[in-house]
């Protein structure tokens, strides 16, 4: 099925450590183990999507089963236990999805497994694929059995996530980092692959191809895959093909773009974006790319085209090499900031597009520049003077930029009320508040807005000691990971002390939402006591009591 496939990434996927690329320390470290026969009970495989995870591990597994040895291992024609490895339906190697299996149940199943000795191979393999995705009761069945596990049986884990993997699990395995192939490498394997294909394709759109993919090599065959389906009879796909197929655009427009921006060429400014946009550029890409320029123009002089990463040719770079010296470094750090700033206003616009015009033409008026080497006079320099120790907000750069223009003073006057605001804000929050119960203080998290607090403390907790600057507490499986964190900062914010919330074995009292359901079906007990239930059941048999309500307490309300 792999071999026949016409998607590349399967087609062309590594079957022995000789074909698996960018990977060779790796590759190394595990062979020598398997040579010295200093094998361990579990791998588990770090990396980005597309490095070679899912991949090292089978290979992993048929270096460990084949039926001629480590030494004569299969390369080409492939014995019984390498193919069924390869087809993923051997008896003895058992793949398995950790986000379809998430549960204990489904580990269960594994330790079941693992406790019977293979059928025709040396080891019982458990390969788990995305294991980050397990269930907490699941990590914790693997614990034992992962550290002292039968001589037959190795776990081979593979996680793109490794930080959401519990510590007592990663410190049973031997850990191996995938890191990203580097560009160099990663040209010359889809170039060998595209002649492998029969196809034309220009080396600079390769490189296109290989900047896109981020040293994932999975997303390269598959950007490549989409080149070779995009070709024209036998044209050979150029960069600007592989730039209008993949909806990228050329560093030269930005860089125009910035040139006409710092002479304050409003209308060529627009015109350049509008000219991006229309190649099918979306705006999210086109802040990201000019972030990646504003590093270029910060960091030209430690630069150099040497690389790996095709992401500048020479024109390119000796442009934004002239251009940086006639502009001042402070002008690429308000640039940037900006631009951090309108990447977050683009997820509360319904026209991203408008946004990001409106973007270059505050950065116009921000600087108000007519000609690029104005900006090195000293003059300029001081009116640039908007950077504090790093601490200084977009806003208050606005308010200490000397502005002559109108639009931009009523933009200060916005700002300056805002700052006030915030002043009362943060004035408001140091009102110390006194909390004396457990009650009160689910009282004031609903005052003060604290939803989610509120929401935790009423549900998922169940109160074991309530004392001053103490509470004692039990939860069940549902308290939010960051419920002590959020607690702790939200009593400090609001009492101006320090809390200790400790965690007991105890049971505690029951949470306020299962004291109401408590209170509710009690309430109905001693209704369905009561004659005039009785009356009513009479004249309506099939009528249900569900709620029970105390309406004078309700009009006195």
């Amino acid at each position: 099925m792999t071999t026949n496939s016409k998607v590349l990434a399967l087609k062309y996927r590594p079957n022995n450590f000789d074909q698996l690329i960018g990977q060779n320390i790796i590759a190394e470290t595990i062979t020598n183990s398997i040579k010295l026969n200093k094998i361990p009970n579990a791998y588990l495989f770090c990396g980005i999507r597309g490095v070679g995870k899912t991949t090292t591990a089978r290979i992993v597994a048929k270096a460990l089963n084949c039926l001629n040895g480590f030494d004569k291992i299969c390369k080409e024609s492939l014995c019984q236990n390498c193919k069924e490895i390869q087809n993923s339906n051997s008896l003895d190697c058992l793949e398995v999805d950790g986000a379809s299996n998430t549960g204990i149940d489904s580990i269960k199943e594994l330790l079941e497994f693992s406790r019977y000795k293979p059928t025709n191979s040396k080891y019982k393999i458990i390969i788990i694929d995305e294991i980050q995705m397990l269930s907490k009761s699941a990590f914790a069945s693997l614990l034992k059995t992962l550290e002292e596990p039968p001589n037959w049986i190795k776990f081979i884990f593979a996680t793109t996530e490794v930080k959401k993997i519990p510590v007592t699990i990663i410190s049973r395995c031997q850990r191996f980092d995938l890191p990203r192939v580097k560009s160099n490498e990663l040209f010359e394997y889809i170039k060998k692959i595209m002649e492998k294909e029969n196809a034309k394709i220009s080396d600079d759109a390769l490189k296109l191809i290989v900047k896109i993919s981020e040293g994932s090599v999975r997303d390269a065959l598959s950007l490549l895959d989409r080149a070779i389906l995009s070709q024209v009879s036998l044209k050979e796909i150029n960069l600007t093909d592989a730039q209008k197929i993949f909806g990228y655009f050329e560093k030269s427009y930005l860089i125009e773009l910035f040139n006409n921006l710092f002479q304050g060429k409003e209308d060529q400014v627009i015109k350049t974006y509008r000219s991006i946009y229309e190649q099918g550029v979306e705006p999210k890409v086109f802040l990201n790319d000019f972030l990646e320029i504003l590093y270029y123009f910060k960091n030209v002089e430690y630069l150099n085209l040497e690389g790996t990463n095709f992401s500048l040719n020479d024109s390119e770079f000796e442009s934004i090499k002239k251009l940086s010296n006639q502009v001042s470094s402070k002008v690429f750090l308000i640039f940037w900031q900006f631009t951090i700033k309108t990447l977050d206003e683009l997820n509360v616009v319904s026209n991203q597009n408008i946004s990001v015009e409106m973007f270059l033409i505050r950065l116009i008026n921000l600087l108000e520049v007519t000609k690029i080497n104005e900006q090195k006079t000293p003059d300029k320099e001081k009116d640039l003077n908007f950077i504090n120790n790093n601490e200084k907000t977009i806003k208050q750069i606005e308010d200490n930029f000397d502005f002559k223009n109108k639009t931009i003073s009523q933009i200060k006057n916005i700002y300056q009320e805002e700052n006030l605001k915030n002043q009362n804000q943060m004035e408001k929050k140091d009102e110390i508040i006194e909390i004396n119960s457990f009650d009160e203080l689910i009282n004031i998290c609903n005052e003060k807005k604290l939803i989610k607090l509120k929401y935790e403390l009423e549900t998922n907790v169940n109160l074991v000691k309530f004392e001053s600057q103490r509470i004692e507490i039990s939860f069940n499986d549902r308290l939010d990971k960051n419920f002590i964190k959020d607690l702790s900062e939200a009593l400090y914010s609001l009492t101006q002390k320090r809390w200790i919330i400790s965690l007991s074995k105890k049971d505690g009292d029951p949470s306020k939402k299962e004291k109401n359901k408590i209170f509710k079906s009690n309430q109905i007990i001693e209704v369905k006591k009561t004659d005039i239930y009785d009356k009513m059941i009479e004249n309506f048999p099939d009528a249900e009591l569900i709620d029970v309500k105390d309406i004078e307490n309700q009009k006195n309300d």
